[in-house]
């Protein structure tokens, strides 16, 4: 991973999970959930394994002020369930959810699910584990696409979310 080409694009390219929706060809990614107002896919640069970003479809930047109450409690919902299914699939000991992003880079709004796996050292877990200074994991081919696949599964097996 460029960090300097990634922070580039954050801050001056168009919106990832737009362009991502779109099709952009520059911004793929693998969809593991999607409703009329939510999607759910695999991050591209995973610091942890089955690290997923849960995003609204409508470009929405602050998590507090432009969501109605009704909206937050549904997406907070989409994202418990996508982080029950990572955990099924990488067998988390924590599992870590955040949310990133200003105005200044990477603004639509999307929580990151990142679960740890057992026996990582204490002194890389929390923030080191999730700063991709620190490493990304390298993904063999058919790996991210496999993952998002068994990540789909146990979403569906789960049944806490109607896809569409």
């Amino acid at each position: 991973m460029d960090l300097e080409a990634y922070e580039a694009m954050a801050r001056h390219g168009p919106c990832f999970v737009c362009a991502f929706l779109s099709g952009h060809p520059d911004y793929p990614h693998h969809t593991v959930f999607e409703d009329e107002d939510h999607v759910a896919f695999r991050d591209r640069w995973p610091t942890l394994p089955g690290k997923v970003l849960v995003a609204p479809r409508r470009h929405i930047e602050h998590v507090v002020r432009e969501l109605d109450q009704d909206a937050y409690v549904r997406l907070m919902l989409v994202v418990r369930e996508v982080a029950l299914a990572v955990e099924d699939c990488v067998g988390a000991e924590r599992t870590y959810l955040y949310s990133l992003g200003s105005r200044q880079g990477n603004a639509h709004l999307h929580w990151h699910i990142a679960g740890l796996p057992p026996g990582v050292p204490y002194e890389r877990q929390q923030f080191h584990a999730l700063m991709a200074e620190n490493g990304v994991l390298a993904t063999r081919p058919g790996e991210a696409s496999g993952m998002a696949a068994r990540i789909r599964e146990r979403i569906a097996a789960r049944g806490g979310l109607t896809a569409r």
